[in-house]
């Protein structure tokens, strides 16, 4: 699907779909750029004693170390990665053993990690920040871009890494290689990464959402995608971003930041808890959403109204799922049961975490959206979602259904208690 202008800034969405026996509908939505954050593995220690033939530390020191860490992982060298970190405390080694395990097992093209700056100088110790430079082969477009910090000492007559930075309160960005033993499903369309349960149905259901998406937005983009699914529900807030917590959401979709001036890659971020609770249709439409988010780029143009992006993607991921409006819409359907009918589109703020009335935002948000396929046509609601990505809200609604902002919420109100009341 086309993009608008201006669209360098990631844009996340998150969102949980419950559904249990009665069908009953509970979405979850918010906005945050991807710059999760989490300790490395262990605390830097005192390792074993200075020796000043090391030489003075300098940026020339730490490349040729942090070349090292790059080619073992690339040759698939664990004792020449592991002599990188062998003056290092037990837990930080047995946490760096980890993290090389988790590598070997991904589609790496390409692993570099580059000195950036040294951040402090205590002593002979030095730590460091480094930007890590991957891509996921047969998926990601360009290099993601992470930063790490490392402490690096002399230690037995050369630099070592000796721990990471957080006895400096540095702390490295999240990345899926940091959770326990991966494990690595593929799909005809997905890339499922991660040490959560159920990565196989994962990928099996991402297959089939790619389709649904693909015959609403059309073929330009991906048709492909890399979810992570981390057991540990810190792990995936973490990934989600700072300040985010996963642990009532089901799914989000996200952008990896790239290494340069690039867009970002995708990622479809699972929390398997959460997830896990979900029928099987909550867990359709939840990926389907999802994905529909990574099609159309999240609607990174910062333009396009909130109720049309979460009300779009809920039109295409509820498009191939047999449930009743009232049941998909419970909330607002005892609403308007009762004669309380919403009298105005959901402004940005009512998708916010601490909304009151967030599930009845999205379910009006869906059913402002399927008014407009159900009157104008699917292709209307396409259109319209790609001219309020270049133009004012009012500007669109009037240059593709030739309504006013005012008529166009007059008919969705009706629309509404036509299919709620």
């Amino acid at each position: 699907m086309e993009e608008g202008p201006g669209q360098d800034a990631p844009v996340t969405r998150r969102r949980v779909l419950a559904l249990g026996a009665g069908g009953a509908a509970v979405l979850l939505a918010g906005g945050a750029g991807l710059a999760g954050s989490r300790s490395g593995g262990g605390a830097p220690g005192s390792g074993a004693p200075t020796s000043p033939a090391a030489g003075t530390f300098s940026p020339d020191t730490a490349a040729a170390v942090l070349a090292n860490r790059a080619r073992a992982v690339r040759d698939g060298d664990r004792m020449a990665f592991l002599a990188t970190v062998g003056s290092a405390p037990a837990a930080f080694q047995d946490a760096q053993s980890r993290v090389y395990g988790n590598l070997r097992k991904l589609p790496l093209e390409g692993w570099r990690e580059r000195l950036v700056d040294t951040e402090a100088m205590d002593g002979a110790t030095a730590v460091v920040r480094v930007e890590v430079r991957y891509r996921l082969r047969g998926f990601d477009r360009g290099d993601v871009a992470r930063t790490r910090y490392l402490t690096l000492a002399p230690r037995a007559g050369t630099w070592t890494i000796v721990g990471d930075g957080t006895s400096r309160g540095l702390t490295d960005d999240t990345d899926i290689w940091d959770c326990g033993p991966l494990a690595v499903a593929r799909g005809r369309s997905g890339l499922v990464i991660g040490d959560g349960a159920g990565l196989d149905g994962i990928a099996e259901r991402l297959d089939a959402a790619v389709p649904v998406v693909t015959s609403v937005v059309g073929r330009a983009w991906a048709q492909r995608v890399v979810a992570l699914v981390p057991a540990d529900a810190t792990l995936a807030s973490a990934l989600a971003g700072p300040g985010q917590s996963l642990g009532q959401i089901a799914a989000l979709a996200t952008v990896a930041p790239a290494a340069g001036a690039g867009h970002g890659e995708d990622r479809v971020i699972v929390s398997p808890g959460t997830f896990g609770r979900l029928n099987e249709l909550g867990r359709d439409v939840v990926l389907t959403h999802e994905l529909t988010h990574v099609a159309t780029g999240g609607a990174r143009d910062r333009r396009t109204p909130l109720w049309l992006i979460e009300g779009f993607a809920d039109y295409v991921g509820y498009r191939r799922v047999k449930i009743s409006t009232r049941t998909a819409a419970g909330e607002l359907h005892r609403e308007v049961s009762a004669g309380r009918a919403p009298s105005a589109l959901p402004a940005a703020g009512a998708f916010a975490g601490g909304s009151p009335r967030l599930s009845q935002a999205y379910q009006e948000a869906w059913l402002a959206c399927r008014m407009v396929a159900d009157r104008y046509g699917e292709a209307a609601l396409v259109r319209l979602y790609r001219a309020a990505g270049r133009a004012p809200e009012a500007a669109a609604l009037r240059d593709v259904l030739g309504l006013t902002r005012e008529r166009f919420t007059a008919l969705w109100r009706d629309y509404v208690k036509e299919e709620l009341a």
